[in-house]
């Protein structure tokens, strides 16, 4: 089985410790990754097999369990078994529903409208524009949204009519199902024997190794290019040396990795296309520097050993009297970096900083458009594992208070 794979559903994995992790507590996950095919068209959400590390003659059976928020997991038998356990964690079709009008998550509805095109010398110019830079982007299928854009709404359960839902299985994406699975686990309380609120707390005190959600299949392409799925194409396309050159498909990787890091990636690309102009001007100041060195009339004086400029001693008693002349190599090399071209070259970058700025505000509200991100709050920190144990330890202690009072009455 491949261990880099990732399946198409809302599934998260963890990796327990110990002999057996089913008894260890209320949340127990478990597991490494395991290879998934693309679903069919009559796949069905629920049932979905994992593989286990097979030792001996333990049977490779499974057991898909209701979660008691709605989640299904598929674990092994009630078997001892040495070293880590493999668990899924499934999201159905309910569950996403509910947790999406949670979390007021955007999703596209039936109603449409289309995109106004420039007419005129703008018009002709980016047809111009686009044409230059065909040869720099990427293969990648479907990167064209056209001219029609779908307008979006937090989903409701209750407005299922509004939305363009074709089917069950691709209705939200990779990222929205596995922010789900984690949204639950992360508040899921584990009062049974560890006393503690979600995951992240579980895993900070060793009980799983880790958590994670699985990839789309293998990076490598087997079949035909028409038949990549969204892990190739970003492999073929973006994550190779090979493709320095090409432009980002940042839509690909805003739907793959989700927007968080979608916006880091085009806050990047922006970054660096224009670093492009920075350096060749600073690549000229520094060819004028070279050329001028042998011209540089404090370097020829420094270099020149026949005046016998005499320096005093650079510190008290230890040091002796020196010669200028020493410390010509150091006046040659400093007039490479710091020569009257350099006043022009820090003009220049302060230009280059605003209109960075002012080019990545122009991207991010192009984008924010573009992905439907207008109106969205930021997420708040969440309170660290250690912290989130402590309350709920206080909280327990409070009830105890309480029963005991309530006996003592």
């Amino acid at each position: 089985m491949d261990p880099e794979t990732r399946d198409t559903g809302s599934l998260l994995m963890a990796a327990c410790r110990g002999l057996d992790p089913w008894a260890r507590s209320g949340l127990c996950l478990g597991s490494d990754i395991a290879h998934t095919k693309t679903p069919s068209p009559g796949y069905r959400e629920p049932q979905v097999q994992v593989p286990i590390p097979h030792r001996g003659n333990q049977p490779r059976t499974q057991e898909v369990v209701s979660f008691p928020l709605g989640l299904e997991i598929d674990r092994p038998p009630q078997t001892k078994i040495h070293g880590p356990s493999f668990t899924r964690i499934h999201a159905p079709w309910p569950v996403l529903c509910r947790e999406a009008e949670f979390l007021k998550i955007k999703v596209p509805t039936k109603q449409s409208y289309e995109l106004k095109e420039e007419s005129g010398f703008g018009s002709r110019m980016s047809t111009v524009w686009m044409k230059l830079k065909l040869p720099f982007q990427p293969n990648v299928p479907h990167q064209d949204q056209g001219s029609t854009k779908f307008l979006s709404h937090c989903f409701s359960r209750d407005k299922l009519h509004m939305y363009n839902i074709t089917s069950k299985d691709t209705f939200f994406d990779n990222t929205t199902r596995g922010r789900i699975v984690y949204e639950i686990l992360r508040r899921t309380v584990c009062a049974r024997t560890c006393q503690t609120i979600g995951i992240s707390t579980l895993i900070a005190k060793g009980v799983y190794d880790a958590a994670f959600p699985l990839h789309d299949g293998d990076y490598k392409v087997t079949g035909h290019l028409e038949e990549r799925n969204d892990r190739q194409v970003l492999f073929e396309e973006w994550a190779r040396y090979s493709a320095f050159y090409k432009y980002q498909p940042i839509d690909l990787v805003r739907k793959y990795f989700g927007e968080k890091i979608g916006l880091y990636f085009a806050w990047l690309g922006v970054y660096t296309q224009l670093l492009i102009p920075a350096s060749i001007v600073g690549i000229i100041v520094f060819g004028y520097g070279v050329a001028t060195v042998d011209t540089n009339i404090p370097s020829l004086e420094m270099c020149d050993e026949h005046l016998n400029f005499t320096m005093c001693p650079l510190c008290d008693g230890a040091c002796d009297y020196w010669h200028l002349s020493t410390a010509c190599g150091t006046a040659r090399a400093s007039h490479l970096f710091d020569n009257p071209a350099t006043v022009f070259f820090a003009i220049f970058m302060s230009l280059w900083a605003v209109l960075f700025l002012e080019q990545w505000k122009r991207r991010q509200i192009s984008l924010s458009f573009s992905w439907d991100l207008t109106g969205i709050e930021e997420d708040e920190e969440q309170p660290r594992p250690k912290y989130e144990t402590i309350l709920l330890q206080k909280q327990q202690r409070k009830q105890k208070k309480k029963k005991t009072k309530k006996k003592n009455e």
